[in-house]
């Protein structure tokens, strides 16, 4: 890597790089050099800002009219990090002084994006105003990120924005292989955006990553989130998941959140409709994010082009479907005229451009009636919508879907009542949500599956959604069926991954 800036203390940070912090953002916009325009940093200088717990410095390690690269390095000082912090409780005695802080990307990170880029994040550029207008291909490394949730939430939190991910997810201990894998990756993310929408994303989701602040969470920080998410938290599918985590899970401060960006309709704030992975961790991604991200795998691996989804609610999976190209059509049906509504809102589809609207359908109906509306398509999605039905209902919905309309791959998801026991409010015969007609434990589930898919030549492959236990399966589970024969190993390799 080349080095731009020839000083002593810039050798050293850059020496340095392996044992801190270090974030770097890349653009092969021409000129490339715009990026110290807009970043309001000069390639030849290196510049250090004090933060809270130590310092942050800004250097170029390439600068070129084809490629620019600015780094931002983050040098902690332990001992004022243990000073800053005050006191703590006694849960773990060493926890102010054996932790992770001074080497991973956190709230450090934000705070440092926050002070050193401030004139970018606020979309501000004095002396080249037109360009903080201009989306640029940009490409961001995260040296080490810690992410609770793994490798699900952190596609969950990016590639709704549109980013291209990868990373790759370090042992616990390379030595011992057998201890499995830790919480921390190395990240690259790449996208063709604006440098504000690029660090904003990032001002946000980093500490949501990580589900930790350095400091107190006030109800400054409410307005912190709105106006950092103003033109992108709203439309996010896992917006109730990002809200809480950034407010380290304080009900009171995320619910005032929340009424701001949705509106009592929209959601149910207290999380009454949708489980949780772990009702003992309040900070457990919301187990309906996992399955829309789970269909919509499913839907892209399956390579169709023409997409529904029966029973689409308020538009959450059509959401995350939008900026998938793969799909030119995407057909949204609902017995609920109230819920269609709220998904017309949700998607902005009067303000969509022309184009894209043309791409999206949201019809009124009911799946248990024969309708040629839902003729003709690759594939479809049934999230958790059969358990809503009574179970003499599914025979009708069966006939409608596999039979008539008869897409070449289905997914449906259904909650797994063989997990119901791990939750502390558990009751016998005690259902988890008061509109379920019934719930299916995992054999139960096979033997509808086995029979729709023999009933009407499919074929059908089971599959858990969210973390598996060894006793009673997944919090929810899903149902991939495949018409006539289609090519299943690469979905299913892809799934089972």
């Amino acid at each position: 890597m080349a080095m731009h800036a020839c000083t002593t203390d810039l050798y050293y940070i850059h020496r340095s790089i392996k044992n801190l912090m270090l974030l770097t953002i890349t653009t092969t916009h021409v000129p490339a050099t715009d990026l110290g325009f807009l970043l309001h940093k000069h390639p030849d200088k290196l510049q250090t800002i004090d933060i809270s717990a130590g310092k942050a410095h800004v250097f170029y390690p390439e600068v070129s009219e084809e490629k620019c690269t600015a780094a931002l390095l983050l040098d902690i000082d332990p001992v004022g990090l243990v000073r800053s912090a005050g006191p703590k409780g006694n849960d773990f005695a060493l926890e102010q002084y054996v932790n992770d802080r001074p080497y991973v990307a956190s709230s450090f990170m934000s705070a440092a994006i926050a002070k050193a880029f401030s004139s970018a994040l606020n979309g501000n550029c004095k002396n080249r105003p037109e360009l903080p207008s201009m989306a640029m291909p940009f490409e961001v490394y995260i040296a080490v990120l810690p992410v609770k949730g793994g490798e699900e939430v952190l596609r969950l939190l990016f590639e709704p924005l549109g980013y291209e991910i990868q990373f790759t997810r370090h042992e616990l201990d390379a030595k011992f292989p057998e201890w499995g894998t830790s919480r921390y990756f190395t990240v690259t993310l790449k996208h063709t955006i604006t440098l504000q929408q690029l660090l904003s994303h990032l001002y946000v989701l980093i500490p949501v990553c990580d589900t930790d602040k350095h400091y107190w969470v006030s109800r400054d920080e409410i307005e912190k989130l709105l106006t950092k998410g103003k033109d992108w938290l709203e439309a996010h599918p896992a917006k109730e998941m990002i809200v809480r985590r950034y407010l380290k899970n304080q009900r009171s401060l995320a619910n005032q959140a929340l009424s701001v960006l949705l509106s009592k309709d929209d959601t149910d704030v207290e999380e009454n409709t949708d489980e949780t992975t772990s009702q003992a961790d309040e900070s457990a991604v919301r187990i309906h994010d996992l399955r829309l991200m789970a269909a919509r795998d499913v839907l892209v691996q399956s390579g169709a082009k023409r997409v529904a989804d029966l029973g689409c609610g308020e538009g959450r999976l059509i959401k995350l479907l939008l900026p998938v190209k793969q799909f030119d059509y995407i057909l949204g049906m609902d017995v609920s005229y109230r819920s269609l509504e709220i998904a017309k809102d949700r998607l902005k589809l009067e303000r969509m451009p022309e184009r894209q609207a043309q791409r999206i359908r949201l019809i009124h109906g009911s799946l248990t009636y024969r309708d040629k509306r839902l003729e003709g398509f690759d594939a479809a999605a049934l999230v958790e919508v059969i358990e809503h039905l009574d179970e003499p209902r599914l025979a009708a919905l069966e006939t409608s879907v596999f039979e008539y309309a008869r897409p070449g791959t289905v997914v449906v998801t259904t909650p797994n009542a063989d997990y119901n026991v791990k939750f502390t409010d558990h009751e016998e015969g005690k259902m988890r949500h008061n509109d379920h007609r019934f719930e299916w434990t995992r054999t139960q589930f096979a033997e509808w599956g086995n029979r729709v898919a023999t009933e009407h030549g499919y074929t059908v492959s089971y599959y858990p959604i969210g973390e598996v236990d060894e006793q009673v399966g997944a919090l929810s589970q899903m149902a991939v069926f495949t018409y006539a024969g289609q090519a299943t190993e690469s979905l299913t390799n892809t799934l089972e991954a």
